[in-house]
């Protein structure tokens, strides 16, 4: 978790590009467990944001944390997925 300060005055945004590969990233942090928890949900929406973004890679990634799923939590990854998109 960040626990310092955030210079807004110096701070750039990211650029519009930068974005899938934010969204690939975070696909791989739940993915990998990095956080000390593996969350096959979390890493397909990721994956899935990613692909719809234009990372070709994250398409392949989200069909092998699929292949790990249930059918309710692939449902549980894409409705997550969607309300993402609508709140971003």
């Amino acid at each position: 978790m960040f626990q310092g300060h955030i210079d807004l005055d110096t701070a750039m945004p990211i650029a519009e590009t930068a974005i899938p590969d934010v969204l690939f990233e975070r696909g791989l942090y739940w993915a990998s467990g990095r956080s000390g928890v593996v969350n096959l949900v979390a890493a397909h929406k990721w994956f899935n944001l990613a692909a719809l973004k234009g990372r070709r890679d994250a398409i392949m990634l989200r069909q092998e944390v699929a292949e790990l799923m249930s059918e309710v939590e692939i449902a549980t990854a894409q409705r997550e997925a969607r309300a993402w998109i609508s709140a971003n």
